[in-house]
């Protein structure tokens, strides 16, 4: 097969101008690779080719360009339009790309003589106003039955309304006028709807003092029922304003939050219209690895919102590049001012919080999802070249802080996800202070001796060996497990190294065999997230275990370590001298005075304070 020519960038390069536009990068087959913005064509597109230093995925981007081409647009904001119009359309490879094959859910009002209220979601095939997009199909419904009990619109098909010969159900508990059988005039049924529309359009303060107005004018008409009608209408209205509004107003806004572990992202949405919350919805857009939230927020507000109608203000859990751009893009497309706030404060500072939560517990439940675990359980299957997936994986990991109360984790995954009843931690002794060497492989004697003991027949987890031990580490930590199972006469359990890469950066890893091979997946290898996933969870564990034990020991007094001192005597002491601080400040003549302490004992008090002597036989260093 004949050599594909390389692309001759800056010669490419020489040719375009300084206007904005969109440019695409096509590799050899023909596929897209990449399509960006540019404020100006010229210098965008010549940075690719410069010498800069760039990022594995940027320099494994630009190897593939086989041909490339531009689109000159008047303004920037254009640019930016076109951009996200390709990227959805097109699905270039490289693209942080916004995946939602559902959907939307919206409100419709149909476009006849007796309009409709339904729930839309597909194509608008059906004549009538739609009202929307929703975060989620229950936002519609509970606005919906709202719709219902205020304005009593219809909801039945039309088949069933034009042969109706009775009223409904839905007549009957007052969420319907009944116009299949006559109980309502048009000119009322009209208003009702014209009503409904002021309030699916958010002028919920118009359609109240409208409301009040007629209520006034029924009164004066001495129609009373009439009147009183409008009054429990008016009532539930303002009920609902008085509930839902933020920080006083009838805010239109979206809030934004993208959580991120490993290369998998997660964007949540959590949107109000007329101050009225519609509820969430989570996004999970698909990246290269290498992408940081910003990014990924940035990509997401841009795709989302061109097909999107945006609302007045839209609320960032963290800035973005081109903020200003976006709101200009997006302003010119709605026809009307749209503003992007990443600072906040009150109560949009709470509903940020509240999505911020939600977007963690999303992403968290998305990758613990069976479908996905069992995706990247057969791709680490392929990864490592396993004649099966891995029914059972562990992974070890130490924490410590310069040496002090190091601690090991053991975590443990099967295909479904983390079992965490059979999590297991090891307090680190006797080891010299920061060996992380010699803490692993104490660690990993210590769990697989006890599955020795335990034997292959007992139950319970000590007694199950893994298909693959994970090693938070390099070749040193690596050697330290395979020593220590050698020297247990383990045998059937794939040892894998687990290396940060220079940048320590997610999608950098490098992944050690025990036969010295080593493997670079890349962020994009679900394999490779898989055992980041893995990773990143018994360095969590690991974490919270040492934090605990630092904070234990630092809070325990070293009275209790004194040979002779009692709960009475140290209690004696700390009241005699107001606390530790203050006996350490005391001299041996001082000490002896307190009652129940002799010279010899207020000696080693001093002496033991003070780092004078070695530790006693009881010093939790020498247990």
């Amino acid at each position: 097969m004949a050599a594909v020519p390389q692309f001759d960038g800056k010669a490419f390069v020489a040719q375009l101008s300084t206007a904005p536009g969109v440019y695409r990068m096509y590799a050899a087959d023909g596929s897209l690779l990449y399509v960006g913005k540019a404020g100006a064509l010229k210098r965008r597109v010549a940075s690719y080719f410069n010498n800069a230093p760039r990022t594995p995925r940027l320099h494994a981007m630009v190897a593939q360009i086989a041909r490339m081409e531009v689109t000159v647009t008047r303004t920037e904001a254009e640019a930016l339009l076109l951009e996200n119009q390709l990227i959805k359309s097109l699905a270039p490879r490289y693209n942080v790309s916004l995946r939602d094959d559902k959907s939307y859910p919206y409100v419709l009002l149909t476009q006849e003589q007796w309009p409709r209220l339904a729930f839309h979601r597909g194509p608008r095939a059906v004549p009538g106003r739609y009202f929307g997009p929703y975060a989620s199909a229950g936002a519609v419904r509970e606005t919906m039955d709202l719709m219902f009990k205020l304005f009593r619109l219809r909801s039945c098909e039309d088949s069933v309304f034009r042969n109706r010969s009775r009223p409904c159900l839905q007549y009957q508990i007052g969420r319907c006028s009944a116009p299949c059988v006559g109980l309502v005039d048009a000119a009322e049924y009209a208003e009702s709807v014209r009503r409904a529309t002021l309030f699916l359009e958010g002028r919920s303060d118009e359609l109240a003092e409208e409301l009040a107005a007629a209520m006034e004018a029924a009164s004066a008409r001495l129609e009373f029922e009439q009147a009183a009608r409008l009054r429990d209408l008016l009532a539930t209205l303002r009920g609902l304003q008085a509930r839902q509004y933020v920080d006083g107003h009838a805010a239109n806004l979206d809030v934004l939050a993208c959580a991120m572990q490993g290369s998998a992202a997660c964007v949540l949405l959590l949107a109000f219209r007329d101050g009225r919350n519609l509820g969430t919805r989570a996004f999970f857009p698909r990246t290269n690895g290498e992408e940081s939230a910003e990014e990924v927020l940035g990509a997401f507000v841009s795709q989302y919102y061109a097909e999107q109608p945006p609302p007045a203000e839209i609320v960032l859990d963290r800035a973005i590049a081109d903020a200003g751009l976006i709101e200009l893009a997006l302003a010119e497309a709605a026809g009307r001012k749209v503003a992007l706030k990443s600072s906040v404060r009150g109560e949009r500072a709470g509903y940020l919080d509240l999505a911020r939560r939600n977007a963690q517990l999303a992403l968290a439940t998305e990758l613990s999802s069976r479908g996905a675990q069992q995706a990247r359980s057969e791709a680490l299957r392929e990864l490592l070249g396993l004649a099966e997936a891995p029914a059972r994986i562990e992974c070890f990991d130490i924490s410590h802080t310069l040496g002090e109360a190091t601690v090991a984790s053991c975590v443990v995954f099967d295909p479904a996800g983390p079992v965490r009843n059979q999590y297991r931690r090891y307090n680190i002794a006797g080891v010299e202070p920061g060996d992380d060497y010699a803490a692993m492989r104490q660690a990993v004697e210590r769990r697989f001796r006890r599955a020795l003991e335990a034997g292959a027949d007992a139950p319970g987890a000590n007694a199950v060996l893994p298909d693959v031990l994970l090693i938070d580490g390099g070749a040193g930590q690596l050697a330290q497990a395979r020593e220590a199972l050698a020297d247990l006469g383990v045998e059937g359990v794939l040892l894998v190294g687990v290396s940060k890469g220079q940048a320590r950066r997610a999608g950098d890893e490098t992944l050690v065999l025990a036969d010295g091979r080593e493997l670079h997946p890349g962020a994009a290898s679900l394999g490779l997230q898989f055992i980041q996933q893995v990773r990143d969870e018994a360095h969590r564990f690991a974490i919270t275990g040492h934090r605990g034990r630092r904070q234990k020991a630092r809070s325990t007094s070293r009275l209790e370590d004194i040979p002779g001192i009692g709960p009475r005597r140290r209690a004696a002491l700390l009241r005699h001298f107001g606390g530790l601080a203050g006996l350490k400040a005391a001299g041996e003549e001082e000490i002896a005075r307190v009652e129940g302490i002799n010279a010899a004992l207020a000696a080693r008090i001093y002496a033991t304070l003070h780092g004078l002597v070695p530790p006693g036989p009881t010093d939790p260093q020498h247990r």
